[in-house]
């Protein structure tokens, strides 16, 4: 029988890189997206066709949250979207989402358990993370205790693991490992501002554009100012 992984697929970089992941470590694949209003809703349209790239359409969902979820700036209107950050700062900054990831793992966990999946991979990450405090390594453990004592699946001893392979990645490692598994990173989308081509300036395509620029690959999406590719 073949195992089943329920994928957290926002349409970036990263969870676009972990769905490969998942295929190479041979589980048949669940992609799970969320619409939580976020203005980058652009990165939907990336998720499906990512789906769509591994063959696994059918089985993408899309769960509606919209109006649930609020206190950031990429789902709040009277909040700005900063540019300029560097992604080393270490303070939370204002594009953290409230819960986030407890939310979108708890909702995932459920699905997981519901279809029988053995994991869940998500694409979380300790360095380059921006201070999101719900993408380190410790939040992913205690959310494995709560999976291992509060889920059927986990008391019955056949338990349902959280997958994290980019926890200790830099984006540059993250870069190479989606290239060489042939992850289709040019269908993924990074920007908070959520505009095609990219904004190029805020955190999030910073972050990309450094990962792509340290590990000596062009990024295949187009941004709205002029990168230097070239540049270590």
């Amino acid at each position: 029988m073949s195992k089943k992984a329920v994928i957290i697929l926002s349409g970036g970089l990263d969870s676009t890189t972990c769905m490969a992941v998942a295929q190479a470590d041979g589980y048949e694949l669940y992609p799970l997206s969320f619409h939580y209003g976020q203005k980058a809703a652009i990165e939907l349209e990336s998720a499906k066709r990512a789906s769509a790239f591994y063959g696994v359409q059918d089985r993408h969902f899309i769960a509606d949250l919209k109006g649930l979820i609020r206190g950031s700036a990429l789902t709040d209107a009277d909040k700005e979207i900063p540019t300029g950050r560097s992604g080393d700062e270490q303070d939370i900054p204002v594009t953290y989402v409230p819960a986030r990831n407890i939310i979108f793992l708890s909702i995932a966990l459920s699905y997981a358990e519901t279809i029988g999946a053995d994991a869940m991979y998500i694409g979380v990450n300790a360095l380059d993370y921006s201070g999101y405090p719900d993408c380190r390594a410790d939040f992913i453990a205690a959310f494995q205790e709560v999976i291992n004592k509060g889920t059927a699946a986990g008391v019955s001893g056949a338990g349902i693991a959280i997958k994290t392979p980019l926890q200790f990645l830099s984006k540059a490692e993250i870069v190479k490992l989606g290239t060489e598994l042939g992850a289709p990173l040019h269908l993924s989308h990074s920007c908070y501002f959520g505009t095609d081509p990219s904004c190029g300036v805020c955190e999030s395509c910073a972050l990309r554009i450094r990962g792509f620029q340290e590990a000596g690959v062009k990024d295949p999406i187009p941004y709205a100012v002029e990168i230097d590719w070239k540049l270590a």
